[in-house]
Parts: structure tokens; C-alpha cells; sequence
């Protein structure tokens, strides 16, 4: 017998083979999880380089709704859609009342820390499967190593006949699939590390997005507050004026 990839293949026993369509099926897994991931991810910073670019200089408390509206066109980016939560929130924190008396950017606040975890959670969606398949695969493939083993030494009790060539012939087709489950695991160890600092860096982005639109509200806020100190206008023009300009 040839010691052919082929060969060993088309020799190794039932046991051996299902170990062996089990690693493929996580190998194809974990490729899956970080295509969808990595696609995602350059998706979503385009098109929030996008938004930031076109909304520079909208951000007033008078253009909320335009800065919504612009947000609306870009529904695969992170940021546009943090903005638009954090602003459509703001919006209804400010025209209605609250128990707490909270003030609408404290409540705004709040919200935008629940956000800010969910969005984190969809980020990091599929990123278990890549742990699992890293973690796991080199067993499965052990396992197949010792299966084809042990499938070895049995074919060589039962035809009597052993001898160096005999034995080998058979490990080199055991190990084959601790082989396999390294050439699966590996990648999807670089995979996960990949992907983890990547969506770390786009968790620290969207934080310090957070914080600057927080900062903005709050000197709304102080301006408002200002304006009314000073009395200027009339008590129904002190609040934000929010809708398009």
C-alpha cells in the first residue's frame, strides 16, 4: 500500500472516517464564522466612516431628526446606529417625564451603557465557534488517531501477519487525523485572536464615539440651563429645540 493521501484515505476504517467528517464540518465552521465576522466588521467601519464624514457639522441640538435620517442610510454601521439610538432616546427622554428625575442625559447615559453591551454581544457573535473548534479539534483528532490505532492492530491480529511495514502502514493513517485536527485547529485559534482584537478596537471606537455624543448633550444642556439663568426668551423657548432646522 502507498503511503498516498489518497490511500490512506480510501483505507482507513469507518471509525476513522467519521472522526475525520466531523473535523472537516468544524474547519468548515470556523472558516464560516470569520469570513461572515471579518466582512461584517470592514462593512460596518466603512460605512460609519461614511456617517461621520457626511454628519460633521449637523450635530446641533436643532438637526436631531436630519442626524436620524442620515443614520437611516447607513444600517450596517456601528456608529450610525449607536447614534441614532443614543439621539432617538435623548429625544424622548427630553419630551417626557420621568420618576426618577433623572435628567434626559443621565437617562441617556443609562441607556447608552445597556446599548453599548448588547452591541458588544452582536460583535462577538460566532466567536465561541472559533474557541470551541480551537480548543477541541486537536482531541477530536486524537481520538481518530487512536480509533485508526487501534482498527490497525485489529486488521493485523486478524490476518496473523505483523512486521514493521504492516504497523507502520497503519499509524502513518492514524495519525493523519491528529494532523487534521491541528490543521483545524490552528487557524481557528489565529482566527479568534484575529477577530478579538479587532472588535476590541471597534468596542474602544464606539465607547469614545459615546462619550463625545454624552459630552454633546451635556453642553446642550448647560446651555440650556444658561439661557434660562440669563433669562433669555421666553419660558417655552428655554428647552431644546429639537426637530430640523
Amino acid at each position: 500500500m502507498g503511503f498516498s493521501l489518497s490511500e490512506m484515505w480510501s483505507h482507513m476504517g469507518w471509525p476513522a472516517l467519521i472522526v475525520a467528517g466531523v473535523l472537516l464540518v468544524m474547519g468548515l465552521a470556523s472558516l464560516t464564522v470569520f469570513m461572515e465576522r471579518l466582512f461584517t466588521l470592514r462593512r460596518s467601519s466603512r460605512q460609519s466612516r461614511r456617517f461621520a464624514a457626511q454628519t460633521g457639522g449637523h450635530l446641533r441640538a436643532d438637526m436631531i431628526d436630519t442626524v436620524i435620517e442620515e443614520a437611516d442610510r447607513f444600517p450596517a454601521g456601528r456608529l450610525p446606529r449607536l447614534v441614532k439610538a443614543a439621539l432617538t432616546h435623548y429625544r424622548h427622554a427630553h419630551e417626557t417625564a420621568d420618576v426618577s428625575s433623572l435628567r434626559p442625559v443621565e437617562r441617556t447615559l443609562r441607556f447608552m451603557e445597556r446599548y453599548l453591551d448588547d452591541m458588544g454581544a452582536d460583535l462577538r457573535r460566532g466567536l465561541p465557534v472559533l474557541a470551541s473548534v480551537g480548543s477541541v479539534a486537536p482531541f477530536v483528532g486524537l481520538l481518530g488517531t487512536v480509533l485508526g490505532i487501534i482498527t490497525a492492530f485489529q486488521g493485523i491480529a486478524q490476518s496473523g501477519s505483523g512486521g514493521l511495514s504492516s504497523v507502520s502502514a497503519g499509524i502513518s493513517e492514524a495519525l493523519i487525523e491528529t494532523a487534521l485536527g491541528l490543521a483545524v485547529a490552528i487557524p481557528a485559534v489565529l482566527a479568534f485572536n484575529f477577530l478579538s482584537t479587532k472588535i476590541g478596537h471597534h468596542e474602544a471606537a464606539l465607547r469614545a464615539a459615546a462619550g463625545e455624543l454624552l459630552d454633546t448633550l451635556e453642553g446642550w444642556e448647560e446651555e440650556v440651563q444658561e439661557q434660562g439663568q440669563r433669562g433669555e426668551g421666553s419660558s417655552a423657548q428655554r428647552g431644546l429645540q429639537i426637530g430640523h432646522a
